[in-house]
């Protein structure tokens, strides 16, 4: 059992069986051409795996200089578009969360939350961020520490401040506004139209009938490749922290032989969460996660240099409040007009423009994931609850880690800066190296939370994963543990035959790939937005009888905005 969010007890859901609906009943023609599509998008996905693999590793320089001239000719000419697809992320977010749609239900006026608001947005920010959270929190403050936009030139306190602001920036709103436009479109769909959780679905009956197979396709197979060589890379890098933070505290060597086995045990603990399935794997590993988390941060904050963590978080929250539209709307028109040899000339293309790609690329699972627990959610809430509250915790962790790491960066004379130059993963750990009476206690509690974050990642992954390969039906919990062992398959592959490099010209470009998913997204909103609005009907109330004494001389009731599972209306 578990409590919803009014604190009454809920049956825990089955993720086994079909999720509640209401889905309309297919006709046998529609579930043929439904079962030839799903095996078409299977093997065309795995043999682009494949053959993305293999090119990769055939031939490292050739694809990564590729990859290269992709990713200049992206940051190039594109930086303006992902600029402006991240505020109309926020506009479309404060839209739905202000405006009158924001009392529709996800799942119908009678529907209620599977989760509690603490399990909710423990596995909100487990699928979301937290295993970028542990790489980045310490490096990115430290690596935008001497120069960043808006800030360069300014004194070293100044340029210290602005580098927090940037952090809070990149991890914060914006980035939860794009998971949050991806989520929303696609628990409207499913839950309220009887769509199966699909991108496809979500996007198909935008385009004429006519098109809309191939299309939904092409859709499919995009958000299937973004997934898979998403997950496996970021396994990788996953593996490389959790054996760099291993040997801070443990006589144990890094080097391939330690990877493998980290990779295994990953995989096997991840198929342990997917085979007992959200209820009872992903939501108790992710309550860990937060648990942990706050473990992490007020140990931090207690043992370490409390005063000024308490002052800096404050300030430079207030330097992020009063820049935040000046950094929305960044596009680096100085090198548009100059031009670059390579993305490597443009600081948007180190910082903004590839976090944004990121987002993009990984909002293929991490949205449909969000949507899978969300139901029962008004569209206030769930805006609120999917950008507000981990944007709040995103802040208050960069605040305190990022702050302790310029603290004893300052006290030490860069020595944190010189670890993070020689290895960016390295930049928690040696933060907590810093930290008196409790540093090498927080060293594991970080390692162990490396761990849960990944497989709680890699959890949501392959259940947004195995909904697009077995959409004809729900996938079972024995697909669910293949899948697992086929990502740890292609990681291991990655780390044996290619190495290190190999795995990051395989994470970018895949993070390249989100150029054209972006427009898939867009394309989303739109159909989101068409069907939100002829789901809402306006009808005037029924003028009352000049004696109704039904009413006992009350007036009737006015308008009031409800849901039924097939979209909103107003009584």
């Amino acid at each position: 059992m578990i409590t919803n969010n009014q604190g009454a007890a809920t049956t825990a859901p089955n993720e086994d069986a079909p999720l509640e609906t209401g889905e309309a009943v297919e006709t046998p023609v529609q579930k043929k051409r439904r079962a030839v599509d799903d095996t078409a998008i299977k093997w065309l996905a795995a043999v682009l795996v494949v053959a993305i693999l293999v090119g990769t590793i055939a031939a490292p320089d050739a694809a990564a200089g590729a990859i290269g001239t992709a990713r200049t000719f992206v940051t190039e000419y594109f930086t303006w578009f992902f600029v402006l697809f991240s505020v109309l992320a926020l506009a479309i977010c404060a839209w739905l969360a202000f405006g009158r749609y924001g009392r529709v239900r996800l799942g119908g006026a009678g529907a209620r939350p599977d989760y509690s608001k603490f399990a909710w947005y423990s596995m909100l920010f487990a699928c979301g961020q937290g295993i970028g959270l542990i790489f980045w929190s310490v490096a990115e403050p430290i690596m935008l520490k001497e120069e960043s936009p808006l800030f360069t030139g300014a004194d070293a306190g100044v340029a210290q401040d602005g580098s927090m602001a940037w952090s809070y920036f990149h991890w914060g709103l914006t980035a939860w506004a794009m998971y949050c436009i991806v989520a929303i479109c696609l628990a409207y769909s499913h839950y309220n139209l009887g769509k199966k959780l699909t991108f496809r679905d979500a996007v198909v009956d935008f385009f004429p009938v006519k098109s809309r197979r191939s299309i939904g396709i092409v859709v499919e197979v995009l958000a299937i490749l973004a997934c898979v060589l998403g997950l496996a890379t970021s396994f990788g890098f996953a593996t490389l922290q959790f054996t760099f933070g291993l040997t801070s505290f443990t006589p144990i060597a890094g080097g391939m032989p330690v990877w493998i086995t980290v990779v295994v045990v990953f995989a096997a603990l991840t198929a342990v969460s997917v085979y007992f399935g959200i209820s009872k794997g992903m939501k108790r590993i992710s309550e860990l996660n937060s648990i942990l988390s706050i473990v992490l941060v007020g140990a931090v904050l207690l043992f370490g240099p409390a005063v000024y963590l308490l002052s800096s978080v404050l300030q430079t929250f207030g330097v992020y409040f009063q820049n935040f539209l000046a950094m929305s709307l960044w596009s680096e028109s100085n090198v548009a007009a100059a031009g670059m040899d390579s993305w490597q000339d443009s600081w948007n293309g180190w910082w903004t423009v590839f976090i944004w790609c990121w987002v993009i690329a990984f909002s293929a699972f991490v949205g449909p994931f969000i949507a899978r627990i969300s139901r029962g959610r008004t569209i206030r809430e769930f805006v609120v609850g999917v950008t507000v509250i981990p944007s709040v915790i995103v802040m208050v962790w960069i605040g305190v880690l990022g702050g302790a790491a310029h603290f004893y960066d300052n006290a030490s004379s860069g020595a944190i800066s010189g670890q993070i130059a020689e290895s960016t993963e390295s930049g928690l750990f040696a933060m907590l190296d810093f930290v008196p009476v409790v540093g090498t206690v927080l060293m594991v509690v970080s390692t162990i939370l490396v761990a849960t974050y990944y497989i709680t990642s890699l959890d949501s992954g392959v259940h947004a994963l195995s909904g697009f390969v077995a959409s004809a039906k729900s996938p079972s919990k024995w697909f669910r543990v293949l899948l697992v062992g086929a990502i740890a398959s292609v990681t291991v592959a990655l780390l044996v035959l290619g190495g290190v490099s190999v795995i990051g010209t395989v994470q970018t470009g895949t993070i390249i790939g989100a150029f054209p998913l972006a427009f898939i997204l867009i394309i989303m909103v739109l159909n989101f937005i068409k069907r939100l609005r002829s789901g809402a009907i306006r009808t005037a109330p029924p003028a009352p009888p000049a004696l109704d004494v039904s009413l006992d001389g009350k007036e009737p009731p006015a308008p009031e905005l409800v849901t039924s599972d097939r979209g909103a209306h107003l009584n």
